[in-house]
């Protein structure tokens, strides 16, 4: 095997080269693959091992010519990229109250947002990639389950019990993810990106485009910090490729969660304008993104938009969904969630549900945007409007734990502000963030909290009250 084939192997997110995800991807999308399919199941019958520089060469030709296929005629979805085609099949607008709230107030909402979405995040991130039986064996062993606090680091006896119950990973330890060893939050994507959506409205102004989000992270934020779709349209950017071919150009991550998870500020910067947030998400989300990828992001800064001025989880939900196609898969599969409360299932049904549609062994799966939009659901149905619940019941389904955290919290402390979040869970924070956005490695929540309210005021100074 040669370097390059080595090399591939290793850095199979920036290569894009992903075969087995990208013929499932594009079934989901209503590609007619009638034409490929023997060509797909030829190349995926060739064990790793024995890939060569000429089967990376046909899979990369294969992965192209999937663009260029027709939607299948009896794809029933309706599920445009582009904003125009988008907002054309949204539902029409949920009638929300107007903004009224004072800075004082506005800082107090986004301080919430912010701080309660690192808080979910940190919980949910030593047991990133852990299946749901994981999570349980874990918790059981160290006293935390149901989970009612974050993860500490086991003793020698626990640990032990842990091994002998083999979880197919081990709990994450390293140095300050752990309740034992936390001051203030560690670097993560999640709050990355918080801070990035930030930093590019600051730079651009609320005009900001897609190519400057494509140049801000060239810029301030290291390849090797972002992940799976993100990682391939970094690659294409400095191919220069830019949005919004950057988005399908040999990336079968297309509709994963990344986006779902930089949708914040968006939904900060906008109190009571979820199409003012939704459409920010959209240029952000379509420089990775496509269809159900992007309404991800453009759902999460609606709903925190609307949190500002909607106190009905239901109502801040279907308020995210009213930006996005009527006739899309997100707002089939959300709607399945809240269609599942309404009836009187309980935690445990409608986790099992969720288990049932996708299959967490599977990382399409696990990683996709929808199966893990209906963990948020959860988190904020069966939460009780309860910040512990709710971060902990978007966390105990698994999946991708710690965006799901982060975004519950998120939405949780938009819709309480600041004060209301348990300094069980505040105070190990010691109001640091550590990012890996140049200008941002550590900085004090709070002081990036003030920022960000004076940023987002200076994008809409309509809005501007003492």
């Amino acid at each position: 095997m040669n370097e390059r084939v080595k090399w591939i192997q290793k850095q199979w997110w920036l290569a894009g080269i992903d075969l087995s995800v990208e013929n499932t991807q594009a079934k989901e999308e209503g590609r007619n693959l009638s034409r490929v399919q023997s060509e797909f199941d030829r190349l995926l019958a060739v064990k790793e091992a024995n890939r060569t520089e000429q089967w990376y060469a046909a899979a990369a030709a294969l992965t192209d010519r999937i663009q260029t296929l027709p939607v299948r005629k009896d794809y029933r979805y309706i599920e445009p990229s582009d904003l125009a085609g988008i907002q054309a099949v949204r539902p029409k607008s949920t009638t929300l109250q107007t903004w009224h709230g004072t800075r004082s107030e506005f800082l107090r909402r986004l301080h919430g947002g912010l701080l309660g979405r690192i808080c979910g995040c940190l919980l949910g991130k030593p047991i990133e990639c852990c299946w749901r039986e994981d999570l349980q064996i874990f918790g059981e062993e160290t006293g935390n389950w149901p989970i009612r606090d974050y993860y500490r680091t086991p003793t020698t006896r626990e640990a032990k019990h842990i091994a002998s119950r083999k979880p197919h990973l081990n709990l994450r330890t390293l140095p300050g993810w752990l309740r034992d060893t936390m001051h203030g939050m560690v670097e993560d994507d999640d709050t990355n990106y918080t801070t990035t959506g930030f930093a590019i409205v600051k730079k651009y102004g609320a005009d900001f485009t897609p190519v400057d989000v494509a140049n801000f992270w060239c810029d301030n934020i290291p390849i090797f910090h972002t992940c799976t779709a993100e990682r391939v349209a970094y690659r294409n950017f400095v191919d220069c490729i830019i949005p919004p071919a950057s988005a399908t150009h040999r990336n079968p991550y297309r509709e994963w969660i990344g986006a779902q998870i930089r949708a914040d500020y968006f939904g900060y910067a906008n109190p009571g304008n979820p199409a003012r947030a939704a459409e920010w998400a959209w240029r952000d989300a379509s420089i990775s993104h496509i269809k159900n990828g992007i309404y991800g992001e453009m759902w999460v800064a609606a709903m925190l938009a609307a949190a500002y001025v909607e106190k009905d989880w239901v109502k801040i939900i279907r308020a995210g969904l009213a930006q996005v196609p009527v006739n899309c898969r997100l707002r089939e599969d959300v709607e399945k969630i809240i269609t599942a409360h309404a009836a009187g299932l309980n935690f445990e049904e409608v986790v099992q549900l969720v288990h049932t549609q996708w299959d967490e062994r599977v990382f399409h799966n696990w990683c996709h945007t929808n199966s893990n939009a209906q963990v948020v659901v959860i988190g904020l149905l069966w939460g009780e409007d309860d910040y512990e619940k709710t971060i902990t019941r978007a966390i105990m389904p698994a999946f991708d734990t710690d965006c799901n955290g982060a975004t519950a919290g998120s939405l949780w402390g938009v819709k309480h502000g600041v004060d209301a979040l348990p300094k069980k869970w505040t105070r190990p924070m010691h109001d640091i963030i550590r990012t890996g956005v140049d200008g941002y490695h550590e900085v004090k929540i709070s002081k990036l909290a003030e920022e960000m309210v004076d940023v987002a005021l200076k994008a809409a100074p309509h809005r501007r009250r003492k």
